[in-house]
């Protein structure tokens, strides 16, 4: 009896094992991977960097903003010497984006200027991470996670305008902007 437990506790323990070792790669764990690969450019930064208190918001833009702690930046830069490479890690994103837990909000773009999509974790109203996800052939690709509390999708789609008419060139983001120069 001893013995058959024994080989129980012994199976349950792989079986733990074996499954916790077979997870599905996530963002989070592609970005710790990649950053400190040649090619790969990271930001972490709170959303104060953004500098949007001097910025007139809508009561919608505020609440949007203010649920948001930080920003995380992957970006790739594609050259002539490192096409296969970019290929490959193009690739390793879209198949983490694939998974059914990143629920697709919008997507556009165009084959010649490059294409985007955004996406998210959580349900609508109570996003957990927002996805935005860019690449164009000629410059690369980048990859931004933003985290927070209690964010609502269409809130934070709101902020869309602040950030259209934003000046990146003096911003503190401005080293994402040099990236794909």
């Amino acid at each position: 009896m001893i013995q058959s437990i024994k080989k129980l506790i012994v199976m349950l323990f792989l079986v733990v094992a074996y499954t916790s070792c077979n997870q599905e790669p996530t963002l989070q764990t592609y970005f710790v991977d990649s950053e400190p690969k040649t090619g790969f450019f990271s930001v972490d930064a709170p959303v104060s960097l953004l500098n949007l208190e001097e910025v007139k918001l809508t009561k919608e833009q505020k609440e949007a903003y203010e649920s948001i702690d930080k920003l995380n930046v992957l970006a790739y830069r594609i050259d002539a010497t490192n096409i296969e490479e970019y290929e490959l890690e193009l690739a390793k994103v879209k198949t983490i984006l694939k998974n059914p837990k990143y629920e697709e909000l919008m997507r556009g773009g165009n084959s010649t200027d490059g294409r985007f999509m955004v996406k998210f974790i959580g349900e609508v109203d109570h996003v957990d991470e927002l996805i935005l996800f860019g690449n164009a052939k000629d410059k690369g690709f980048m990859v931004a996670r933003v985290l927070g509390d209690d964010m609502n999708a269409g809130k934070l789609m709101s902020l869309q305008s602040v950030l259209k008419d934003m000046d990146f060139e003096n911003a503190n983001l401005k080293g994402i902007t040099d990236f794909f120069k």
